[in-house]
């Protein structure tokens, strides 16, 4: 099979197009013919440092919609054939950028028939990124004052919706130019973060999804009441005395990494159905073009996911 490996670590000119033997499904696995691959920060970080993988060689890449093609041994909730979207075991599940992967079955849940592959692409990691800090973390309900950082981006895009469909008051952080977007998502008050001070203009708020790390966290504390939380989703940009500061404040501090999730697959699923929950696609680069995509992805300021297609 064909996939997008690299033997150095660098820049987007590392990922190079190469042969390799098809995986075959142990036993609770399947192996899914990938149609498209959703690009994450987490990628272009990884491979720029190696982060949790270290020394490549290595194919990256977490977010698949696909086809089953085969079922291991004791696998009961696919057959080949389903259509299926889902993440790979963050991190050391990687393997998107190719035409097939294996992966725990349970990684997978069914796609969403209200959208084509490239769009299930999109949502895995982050959109489970987003359902993990505002559901099972925070604890989001109906009511609640949610205010999400970088509410544009992958993550955070995400994360509007979701704190939307749980009855919450949304507010988000994002240049001027992305408002009308974020509002269309349904947020209720958007800050522009390079013309205001958003530790001034957000009061008492119950929840911060806080996904740029650094100062951030800290100043994030000022608009949450006590007895809020702060969930911080940059582990390796964290600052190390957020949580001491949070507790004299009376607020709980959460750092969270993203794992695989079958429920919580479903639960995305559902919303996608229900429509509320859309991904919004920056850009669709077939994958031979996947240094493009990362390219892209360090720009900056891109708004929503970007998505790699894969033709076998």
């Amino acid at each position: 099979m064909r996939a997008m490996s690299q033997d150095a670590l660098g820049g987007p000119e590392v990922l190079t197009m190469v042969e390799l033997d098809r995986p075959e499904p142990g036993p609770a696995q399947v192996l899914v013919r990938v149609h498209a691959a959703g690009v994450n920060p987490a990628d272009w970080k990884i491979r720029a440092s190696g982060g949790h993988l270290g020394q490549p060689p290595f194919v990256l890449g977490w977010d698949v919609s696909g086809v089953v093609e085969e079922v291991g041994s004791g696998t009961t909730i696919h057959k080949p054939g389903d259509e299926v979207f889902g993440m790979l075991p963050f991190p050391f599940g990687h393997g998107a950028y190719a035409e097939y992967v294996t992966a725990p079955a349970r990684a997978f849940a069914r796609k969403p028939a209200a959208v084509d592959h490239t769009r299930a692409a999109a949502i895995p990691l982050a959109a489970l990124t987003a359902w993990q800090a505002l559901v099972d973390t925070a604890a989001t309900r109906g009511g609640d004052r949610v205010l999400v950082h970088a509410a544009a981006g992958g993550v955070g895009h995400f994360a509007v919706q979701i704190a939307k469909a749980r009855g919450a008051y949304v507010v988000g952080t994002a240049s001027a130019a992305k408002h009308d977007f974020l509002r269309g998502l349904g947020a209720d008050e958007v800050i522009d973060y390079r013309t205001e001070d958003f530790a001034e203009v957000a009061r008492d708020m119950d929840v911060v999804i806080e996904t740029m790390g650094g100062e951030y966290g800290r100043r994030s504390l000022r608009t949450l009441r006590e007895g809020g939380v702060i969930v911080s989703l940059t582990l390796s940009l964290l600052d190390p005395g957020l949580h001491a500061a949070a507790a004299e404040r009376g607020i709980r501090s959460e750092a969270m990494l993203v794992e695989a999730d079958h429920a919580g697959m479903r639960s995305l699923a559902a919303l996608v159905e229900a429509g509320r929950l859309r991904p919004e696609i920056a850009a669709v680069v077939p994958l031979e073009d996947a240094a493009k995509a990362h390219e892209l992805g360090e720009s900056g300021g891109t708004t929503g996911k970007i998505v790699l297609t894969v033709t076998p």
